[in-house]
């Protein structure tokens, strides 16, 4: 099976009808209110698709009602389950946008070609994301700000992206 995204978390049940608040992990949890399927990664591993009954929006959490789940009881033997959609089911990003998922693992080099490493992590900040770059061999990660005038270049397909690195963002 091809990779799967996590995109929310069951957080507990609503109400008495086995609907389920879920916490998303996505900026578009208007997605949501369209899908028609979704893949459960529950927390003991297990993987089982459900079609999606109705959803909702409700403060910052989305409330969801999947077949064949018609209790709170049953809701909350799930609490923790991952809801999971294929690469195909994401939603289209403008130009110059990645998923995380995307970020993590590409090569990362100076625009002289000096290779630093792997992104390793994305960490989400206030005004912008920063990527974590695992150095090789005993080398000090970096943190990339990911912003235009430092990351130049990002490509996906051949899984590489080139920085203009600022004074002092690289230790050796």
């Amino acid at each position: 099976m091809e990779q799967l995204i996590t995109i929310g978390e069951v957080v507990t049940s609503h109400g008495c009808r086995g609907e389920m608040k879920v916490h998303p992990f996505t900026d578009f949890p208007r997605r949501f209110l369209q899908m028609k399927e979704v893949f459960l990664r529950l927390p003991g591993g297990a993987l089982v698709k459900k079609k999606v009954q109705r959803a909702r929006l409700h403060r910052d959490r989305v409330i969801l009602k999947l077949e064949g789940i018609d209790a709170p009881e049953e809701v909350r033997k799930i609490r923790g389950a991952l809801l999971q959609v294929t690469s195909e089911e994401l939603w289209p990003l403008p130009e110059g946008h990645y998923y995380i998922f995307q970020i993590v693992g590409l090569s990362v080099y100076t625009e002289t070609g000096d290779y630093l490493g792997k992104v390793s992590d994305v960490l989400t900040t206030g005004s912008n994301d920063v990527y974590v770059v695992k150095r090789p061999e005993g080398k000090k990660d970096c943190l990339v700000p990911a912003i235009k005038d430092v990351v130049k270049k990002i490509d996906l397909e051949n899984q590489v992206m080139v920085i203009h690195p600022l004074p002092g963002l690289i230790d050796e």
